[in-house]
């Protein structure tokens, strides 16, 4: 499996998330934190909500609509009322691209 093109890194924002549209697949996004990149999937397990638009704590990504949380490392469910892990991807950045190890749908 190869690394995908995600973002440039200029585009993620530093108090934020950035969310990314991937062809065949669900949209991705996108967090610096403590000075690393982080990419998992953008949509909360628990509802209908963009991840994108969570607070980061702790390297926790906290869900905009129930306040549970995940953590950005390994995508697991921290914080109730969520409880099923989310997907994290290895990340790498290259000449001001953001990459991730992404498998295709």
């Amino acid at each position: 499996m190869s690394m995908t093109a995600v973002c440039k890194v200029v585009e993620i924002p530093p108090d934020g998330g950035l969310r990314v549209e991937m062809p065949g697949r669900p949209a991705v996004a996108v967090f610096i934190a403590d000075g690393a990149f982080y990419v998992i999937d953008d949509l909360c397990t628990h509802g209908d909500a963009s991840l994108a638009d969570g607070m980061i704590e702790d390297m926790e990504v906290i869900c905009p609509y129930h306040m549970g949380s995940f953590d950005l490392r390994t995508g697991a469910a921290v914080k109730a009322p969520c409880s099923i892990p989310i997907k994290s991807y290895a990340t790498e950045a290259r000449d001001g691209v953001l990459y991730a190890l992404i498998q295709p749908a």
